[in-house]
């Protein structure tokens, strides 16, 4: 009865570690579901920042740790280092915001203008390529030079990776993330 007793009082505290280490790397919840965690806070980030048209053209990566994101790379210009700056404090869970962008002239991006169905193709062609995307579902539009991602995945960083990869492809003006997280059951 004693070390019934006492395995059951191991348990407990082997349990109690995990659900607390849990919540310890957890900054708050975003949704009152998820939890925010420094994967959270740069996928976010980089929809936010993939989304806004001042931006277009740039080259930025994002890294988050225990709430404070960084911010590098290139932009067109002053305006658009500050608006990256002013998007990523406005997501929940931000601390603070370094800002390690650097302006570059708008001729460093080549921009290709071409019909939506080669851009379409394009696109799809380099999701299908991606290990971690070609499996995900991603449905591809485009008008204008707008791509759009749209369908379910199960996770906010391939959200984030597919608007990276579509970003990525010569003739992308923006990159529209519709993408939805599948709910988990």
């Amino acid at each position: 009865m004693n070390a019934r007793y006492i395995l059951s009082f191991c348990t407990v505290l082997v349990l109690s570690e995990a659900l607390l280490a849990g919540s310890i790397n957890a900054l708050g919840t975003a949704d009152g579901k998820t939890p925010i965690t420094d994967t959270w806070l740069t996928a976010k980030t980089k929809i936010a920042l993939f989304a806004n048209a001042r931006i277009k053209g740039s080259e930025i990566s994002v890294e988050a740790l225990r709430g404070a994101v960084i911010i590098r790379g290139k932009v067109d210009s002053d305006k658009a280092r500050q608006t990256a700056e002013g998007i990523a404090k406005e997501i929940p869970g931000v601390t603070s915001v370094k800002n390690n962008l650097q302006v570059m002239a708008p001729s460093i991006r080549e921009v290709i203008d071409d019909k939506d169905e080669a851009i379409t193709t394009r696109v799809a062609g380099q999701i299908a390529k991606d290990s971690q995307l070609k499996q995900a579902g991603i449905l591809v539009q485009t008008f204008a030079g707008v791509v759009s991602l749209s369908g379910e995945i199960s996770d906010i960083v391939t959200s984030a990776h597919a608007s990276w990869a579509a970003w990525q492809v010569p003739g992308v003006k923006l990159v529209k993330n519709e993408l939805r997280v599948k709910e988990k059951a």
